[in-house]
């Protein structure tokens, strides 16, 4: 059992505690449900690798599924499917999640599962080289989906030479070369209590549920870590040409970190630009002159850095006007932003931090992340605050940050390339 009782919050249902070895546990009970979503956070993604070890965060996430001593593959399956439930994960770039969805009654059975799986994964040889298959079909996937493949090289021209940079599924030859003991040292460096932090939302009882924590979790020992070098943004030029329909392409400019008192404000300004069918970009590149079917923007927030980008797709004889009014709409931001514009935005926003309320697992998800990130679940209505007292001065500071910046990002794949040169888009905005 913990060390002290949960910590109160002024957030009606939620509890938090913390076991002996450094575990946190956040729970949100909502009674009126007739399900739970739980899961493991691990402040560990692909950002956390060695050049070596390229791919191996998510490697290791599939691993965790292939069999543990007590469990194959097949029965860990079975198991939770048996209770009607299911078990999944996901890697990103700075965090792995091993979450499931069970009826209430059922959250032992899938703390017990994730336990299992994530302390006690077999690795087996023969699983390793199945699911090594798997993966390489998977980076096969990707590369043969355009408007995935951008983003890949987006993130890579963004941060060079950086794990922020490098694509989180890996490459063939980094991920051929992994055996059972790479996982292994990965998994003992950065699966740590400390860094980790179980969420569960819906019809569950904090108490009970800490017990079944204790149990399955209580084990695990705390580890020193030395930290992750810190990401710095660069920019510039990544094309490839490819015989398809469209040219995909992305611009990007260097943002804020999530933590940063802008980011609300940054979060806003993307929506006013490309964040709905009243946007900007979407009024004047779709509606006004049809220049593409999709266009959108973005505001990517890490832990230390962040990065502010605008994706199109467009035939190649477009792409040149295409590129030069996104570049206008860019610099325009700077100019004036209307209080219409504002309000629109706003309402997007907190509707999107709201909606996360209705949702068992989408709330799980917010409440791991603000654990990680802020070491506290941060009331709605402070969110919604936080998006009320954004300005319109505010928003024309950071927008002229934005376009000030002289060493955008660009990535595009597609036939020929009608777009401008580098240099040429760079000097639009000194």
């Amino acid at each position: 059992m913990p060390d002290q009782p949960p910590a109160t919050t002024d957030i009606p249902g939620v509890e938090i505690s913390t076991i002996a070895n450094g575990l946190r546990v956040v729970t949100h009970s909502l009674p009126h449900l007739e399900t739970v979503s739980l899961g493991v956070w691990i402040n560990a993604g692909a950002r956390h690798e060695e050049i070596h070890q390229h791919g191996i965060a998510h490697f290791l996430e599939h691993m965790a599924f292939k069999g543990t001593p007590s469990r194959t593959a097949l029965e860990i399956a079975e198991e939770i499917e048996l209770a009607g439930g299911d078990l999944n994960a996901a890697t990103s770039l700075e965090t792995t999640a091993y979450y499931a969805r069970v009826l209430k009654g059922d959250t032992g059975l899938a703390v017990s599962l994730l336990s299992d799986i994530l302390i006690n994964p077999s690795f087996d040889n023969d699983e390793m080289e199945r699911e090594r298959g798997v993966i390489i079909q998977e980076i096969g996937h990707s590369h043969d989906t355009p408007d995935d493949l951008v983003f890949d090289m987006f993130q890579q021209v963004s941060f060079p030479d950086q794990p922020l940079g490098r694509p989180i599924l890996g490459t063939v030859e980094t991920v051929s070369e992994f055996v059972s003991d790479d996982l292994r040292c990965y998994r003992d460096e950065y699966y740590r209590p400390s860094s980790m932090v179980i969420a569960a939302v819906g019809a569950l009882d904090h108490t009970s549920l800490l017990a079944q924590v204790e149990e399955g979790f209580g084990a695990m020992q705390e580890k020193i870590f030395d930290g992750f070098a810190p990401a710095t943004y660069v920019g510039g030029d990544a094309r490839v040409e490819r015989d398809i329909e469209q040219v995909h392409v992305i611009f990007g400019l260097k943002s804020i970190a999530v933590n940063d008192p802008d980011f609300y404000a940054m979060q806003i300004l993307s929506y006013i630009l490309g964040g709905g069918m009243s946007s900007r970009l979407f009024q004047e590149v779709r509606e006004k002159r049809g220049l593409c079917y999709s266009v959108f923007s973005f505001n990517w927030g890490f832990s230390d850095t962040g990065v502010f980008g605008i994706y199109a797709g467009t035939g190649p004889e477009k792409a040149e006007e295409l590129g030069n009014v996104i570049v206008q709409e860019l610099k325009r931001l700077s100019g004036s932003i209307k209080p219409e514009e504002l309000a629109r935005a706003k309402a997007q926003l907190k509707t999107g931090l709201v909606m996360c309320l209705e949702q068992s697992s989408s709330r799980a998800e917010q409440i791991a992340r603000q654990m990680l990130l802020f070491g506290r679940v941060i009331p709605i209505r402070e969110l919604i605050e936080k998006v009320e007292n954004v300005d319109v001065a505010t928003l024309v500071r950071l927008a002229e940050t934005l376009v000030i910046q002289q060493n955008p990002s660009i990535a595009l794949i597609g036939p020929g390339s009608g777009l401008a040169s580098f240099d040429n888009i760079r000097a639009k905005f000194e």
